[in-house]
């Protein structure tokens, strides 16, 4: 019997929401490996950051038992809870969302990382109230590589004013810079998108920056972003599950 390319794929996608969270998971360590050796990288080079947001923390726990250490979370108050629920899990929390003044305490001290770093404020906030007893917090920059006017991110030609501003903050470490470019299925889109990620990276490498981070592709361009040098992969559906 011959089966359209649709139903395989609804046949495949029915198969991998069966096999669980530890299944999908499993699932996208692979596809994250092959994506990396097409362009002639290691797997290594790209760490996995399972977007854990509107989850229950007991999803959460499920991935960590099938090996995910890295989560991350949009929203303050749901991701704090799940950190203080999950605190004996040894789990690293990174904050991926869009970032108030009024909530960056809560950031500061309960999350590893923050990518959505788009105005020197919020940088300044997030320095003066993190636990000194705490390592320095890692902190991307968030550029708006597609130049939407809704999409969050700094622009690029005001990248290195503020890179010079974060860098220079105490109590953060400035490991990169992240992007959510805009929804397409044109992977030559995507590319160039990531690509320009990769270039201002590059850039402000050149002047001495030392940035090991790029925060780009989630489950939909992956390939595209990791042909392009990503070395964080921020994915959800992929692992949980779509959301309701």
């Amino acid at each position: 019997m011959l089966y359209s390319m649709a139903s395989l794929a609804q046949i495949r996608a029915l198969e991998d929401y069966k096999s669980g969270i530890s299944g999908r998971l499993q699932n996208l360590v692979m596809r994250i490996a092959s994506a990396a050796q097409t362009v002639g990288r290691q797997p290594t080079e790209v760490r996995l950051l399972a977007v854990s947001k509107t989850w229950p923390a007991d999803s959460v726990r499920e991935a960590a038992a099938a090996g995910q250490q890295a989560f991350g979370e949009n929203y303050v108050q749901e991701g704090v809870a799940k950190v203080e629920a999950l605190a004996g899990l040894g789990l690293e929390w990174h904050f991926i969302g869009p970032l108030q003044s009024n909530k960056t305490r809560l950031v500061a001290n309960h999350f590893a990382w923050v990518h959505s770093i788009d105005r020197l404020k919020i940088a300044e906030r997030l320095s003066e109230q993190r636990d000194v007893h705490l390592p320095p917090l890692n902190v991307c920059i968030q550029v708006n590589v597609s130049g939407e006017d809704s999409k969050s991110g700094v622009a690029p030609a005001e990248l290195t004013e503020l890179a010079k501003a974060v860098a220079a903050l105490p109590r953060l470490r400035l490991r990169g810079l992240m992007a959510i470019p805009e929804p397409t299925s044109d992977v030559a889109v995507q590319r160039a998108r990531f690509a320009s990620l990769r270039t201002l990276r590059d850039e402000l490498n050149g002047a001495g920056y030392g940035l090991d981070t790029l925060s780009m592709g989630m489950s939909d361009d992956l390939e595209a972003a990791i042909a392009e040098g990503s070395t964080m992969v921020r994915v959800g559906t992929a692992i949980f599950g779509s959301r309701a």
